[in-house]
């Protein structure tokens, strides 16, 4: 068997279509195509075609994941979620994982610290609502402790910042106080800030 021609993709111009004896055979990004030092003419085994058709088939979910973690910072659950739905064999899986940590894009003390940042910047949140956030992506608790740690935003001035927000939507008290505690803020906080907004109006 030959490698006739290796042929750049029209709709994926980062990957090259490789044809043996002038069908096609299987694709490869760039960076994959120069490490397997594949060129059109050479002749290739049976054994040889299908180790290369299994680096191809590792390249393209190694570039989905890349993608994938474009998009948005992923904590290492989510990412270990999204190879398993895309049935992603266990150790292509474990390989993507080390390649991505490895170049910094799979860490989860980061994607702590984004998301606390991001949510910081959104919209007023209790620190208990981001602990559970942080938990629901599965970042362990010694992670999720240090980035809470880092966080200096005041609680009780975010508290006060959601009350202006939101005061106009609840004429009952009984039912802004329940809305607040599900926020994730403490009954005394919230009693103390209410009674703050009260005094001012």
């Amino acid at each position: 068997m030959k490698i006739t021609s290796i042929k750049q993709q029209v709709k994926r111009s980062d990957r090259y279509s490789v044809f043996v004896d002038e069908k096609y055979a299987f694709s490869l990004s760039e960076s994959a195509l120069l490490s397997q030092g594949i060129a059109s003419g050479q002749e290739v085994t049976a054994q040889e075609l299908s180790a290369l058709k299994a680096a191809s088939g590792a390249d393209k979910a190694y570039g989905n994941a890349l993608r994938y973690v474009a998009m948005r910072p992923r904590s290492e659950w989510e990412m270990t979620t999204y190879l398993r739905r895309k049935e992603v064999e266990e150790p292509v899986a474990e390989d993507i994982m080390r390649r991505l940590k490895a170049v910094g894009l799979l860490d989860d003390l980061a994607f702590g610290r984004a998301w606390v940042a991001n949510r910081r910047l959104l919209k007023s949140t209790s620190k208990r609502k981001l602990q559970l956030e942080l938990k629901q992506k599965r970042l362990s608790e010694s992670v999720i402790s240090q980035v809470l740690g880092e966080d200096e935003t005041d609680e009780r001035a975010t508290l006060r910042s959601l009350v202006e927000k939101k005061r106009n939507r609840y004429a009952d008290q009984n039912k802004f106080m329940q809305y607040l505690a599900r926020q994730g803020f403490g009954y005394d906080d919230i009693k103390s800030v209410l009674q703050e907004d009260s005094e001012e109006y």
